[in-house]
């Protein structure tokens, strides 16, 4: 750290530079107030240590330029004759410190030492905003990976036509933000956006929920309501976990995409609908056809412009982004940062919850963090057995027989969920909270790694 010292006592001067020096600073020494003040501009030092009398006006007047010409530069005024009125001062123009003399020069290294790791920590978050602010090509989507820059790049060209979108990603990638971010950047903007998951509800309601209703229709029908696809008359349609979609209402979808119009249940006359639509998927939907889970008609429908959201393992460096983001944004108007250690900590981490499992780490931090203005590593994930794991170093290629990285990641992370589930004796709510995942989230993965019975109950044994 470049240090500014104006003190007129040599002696004082000079074992104090000396062990600030002996600490790795860079030590410039002046011995009156105009000397200080015309460093200040010269020089640029990151700290100063000022006597307050001096020859000239004194060190006070130190304090005021410097703190013109850099606002956030500590300055730390030394005193032989210390008054509360002058401490008071001092403090109100902006001192990070107020020293008595004699004072223990270790004292002076240990503050300045402080100062040194604030700012460092400080230059790596702007330089991370920075980035962030980079990665910010599309708004609420934030990625500076090869693979999330495809992805803008395809998507700006898509989203001013009218043309159907598939987006494909795990849970917890983002997929509602793409699809949201598709509406703003088209010419539809100004018009509704409508979501619906077809996994939130049974296939009674949602067949209400998407074409709405005439009085009368079924029992409770007491009145005639609109669906959500009449909702977003004008504007875009987002329907999350189509590949949830029961087979009957399929049928239904497709009619919507072929001609633009829906029947109210309950009525014959259709009505036409101006929308656009966007749907997600958290699997391959050709995978779903082979099943004979999904219409192959309906997902060439679909599929016209296919986006496919990687998952957070495979954005390498998006990590401390996406962590700086969701710091600001749970955080706003607070001095809180994520140290360097605790950063690369989380970049080892195979995020099996994705985005979603990152942005409530964050929130847990900054609610543990209390008044200190750093997140410890601990605060994260505390208490949890995956964390354990972070700091082992990987295997490297010439430890086994090489396999692609997909199956290496997917191994892990059946190895993270089986742990789970034994930590908490097979109990999923459990299991699921200690991943940092949803519930059903869970349940997906023990299916796609054939870890539960074929038929077994979502419920917690």
């Amino acid at each position: 750290m470049r240090i500014l010292l104006a003190e007129d006592e040599i002696t004082i001067a000079v074992t104090l530079g000396d062990a600030l020096e002996a600490a790795g600073h860079q030590v410039l020494h002046v011995a009156n107030t105009a000397a200080a003040v015309a460093a200040l501009s010269s020089e640029a030092p990151e700290c100063v240590i000022t006597d307050i009398r001096m020859p000239g006006v004194g060190g006070m007047s130190v304090l005021a330029r410097s703190k013109e010409l850099d606002p956030e530069r500590p300055v730390v005024l030394m005193t032989g004759y210390a008054t509360v009125d002058q401490a008071v001062e001092a403090m109100r123009l902006g001192a990070a410190n107020y020293v008595q003399k004699p004072f223990r020069n270790e004292a002076i290294v240990a503050m300045v030492g402080t100062f040194a790791r604030v700012r460092t920590l400080e230059a790596e978050n702007d330089g991370l905003r920075r980035q962030l602010a980079a990665a910010h090509g599309i708004e609420g989507v934030v990625g500076a990976s090869t693979s999330m820059q495809a992805l803008f790049q395809r998507l700006r060209t898509v989203a001013p036509t009218d043309a159907t979108v598939l987006v494909q990603g795990e849970s917890g990638t983002g997929k509602e933000r793409i699809a949201r971010a598709i509406h703003q950047l088209s010419g539809r903007t100004k018009g509704p956006f409508v979501a619906i998951s077809c996994a939130a509800l049974p296939e009674t309601l949602l067949e209400s929920e998407l074409f709405g209703h005439e009085k009368g229709a079924f029992t409770d029908a007491r009145k005639e309501r609109r669906g959500r696809f009449e909702m977003a008359n004008g504007g875009t349609f987002f329907l999350d976990d189509i590949d949830d979609m029961p087979l009957a209402l399929q049928v239904k979808l497709l009619r919507v995409l072929q001609e633009r119009e829906i029947e109210r249940l309950g009525s014959e006359a259709p009505v036409g609908v101006d929308i656009r639509v966007v749907a997600a998927t958290k699997v391959p939907l050709r995978a779903r056809v082979a099943e004979g889970r999904f219409r192959e008609d309906l997902f060439y429908r679909l599929d016209v412009v296919r986006l496919v959201l990687p998952p957070l393992r495979e954005r390498g460096g998006d990590v401390p982004l996406l962590a700086q983001h969701f710091l600001a944004r749970q955080s706003p108007g607070r001095t809180l940062t994520i140290p360097r250690d605790a950063l690369a900590a989380l970049e080892k981490y195979s995020w099996p919850g994705n985005v979603r499992e990152l942005e409530h780490a964050v929130l847990r931090g900054v609610s543990l963090a209390g008044t200190r203005t750093e997140i410890a590593l601990e605060d994260l994930l505390p208490d949890d057995p995956r964390w354990k794991s972070i700091g082992e170093a990987a295997p490297s290629v010439d430890d086994s027989l090489p396999r692609p990285l997909r199956e290496v990641l997917h191994a892990r992370e059946r190895q993270e969920i089986e742990k789970a589930l034994k930590a908490t004796s097979g109990a999923r709510m459990k299991a699921a909270d200690m991943l940092g995942i949803s519930r059903k989230v869970l349940w997906e993965k023990i299916k796609e790694h054939g870890l539960g019975e074929p038929g077994e109950a979502l419920a917690d044994p």
